[in-house]
């Protein structure tokens, strides 16, 4: 009996820290992994402030998680978007694989043109733009007009 309380202890005193340690730092990162997913603009300042928490024992951690949720308010205004750069360096690999729905494409496209609006694109941001063009599908040809309202029966003239 002595021995099994021997590596029971011996188990508790080595693994069950090293455990511990690793589930606190797996829901430590929780925050910046959302933000990532949710290709929150300020995610780096996210992942920063979540390596920030670590050092001042977790105080900054519930910062984090608000931080994680909600998207700045003027940010849309000033920088022409709400979403990080990576979103679209993302867009572009889905868009190279056939996998972007073109009307995801034209949105896509849209927002680089808010940004470009409000401030001068960066230079990997303007190549996606340019390569994102290229992908995109021309528009489909007009169908002939036959002068019918759709409202009509075929009754009425």
């Amino acid at each position: 009996m002595d021995k099994i309380a021997d590596w029971l202890a011996i188990f508790v005193i080595c693994v069950v820290p090293v455990a511990a340690v690793a589930i606190l730092l797996m829901i430590h990162v929780l925050p910046e992994k959302i933000a990532e997913k949710r290709h929150h603009p300020q995610k780096d300042a996210i992942q920063m402030l979540c390596f920030l928490s670590l050092v001042f024992g977790g105080l900054l951690w519930p910062v984090a998680w608000l931080w994680t949720y909600f998207k700045p308010l003027g940010y849309r205004m000033a920088y022409g978007t709400d979403k990080h750069d990576d979103y679209f360096f993302h867009a572009r690999e889905m868009a190279r694989r056939g996998e972007l729905p073109a009307d995801e494409l034209g949105y896509i496209l849209g927002e680089l043109d808010s940004i470009a609006a409000r401030r001068i694109l960066p230079p990997e941001l303007q190549r996606v733009r340019d390569e994102l063009e290229a992908l995109q599908p021309s528009a489909p040809p007009p169908r002939p007009h036959d002068g019918a309202r759709g409202d009509q029966r075929k009754g009425d003239a």
